[in-house]
């Protein structure tokens, strides 16, 4: 597998999520990679990808599986796109929840 599909910035931590709207339940699925080697997080969410609805839902499943409020999980870039940069707000020690989130099987 490639590279970490997280990154270490200031004042908190950056993730790849690659988004699957309109799915039958919210569910973090753990790691994948596409054919170019590019690793990220995928995310399941009921939200249709429409009008930023699935883009909240992103942000709240993931703001949920860290035990962060849903102000503290952002999607950065990738707004209409199926891979997404999510930005969460949180001090350095995030690092091992996301970890932990990762390693979901």
């Amino acid at each position: 597998m490639g590279g970490p599909c997280w990154r270490l910035i200031a004042g908190g931590a950056e993730i790849r999520v690659r988004a699957q709207p309109n799915a039958s339940k919210d569910a973090i699925e753990g790691p994948g990679e596409d054919a170019a080697g590019q690793t990220f997080l995928k995310v399941r969410v009921r939200a249709v990808p429409e009008k930023g609805k699935a883009n909240a839902a992103i942000e709240q499943v993931i703001a949920k599986a860290l035990g962060l409020p849903k102000s503290a999980v952002s999607v950065e870039k990738g707004e209409t796109q199926r891979i997404k940069t999510v930005r969460i707000s949180a001090d350095p020690s995030i690092g091992a929840a996301i970890e932990a989130l990762l390693d979901v099987r």
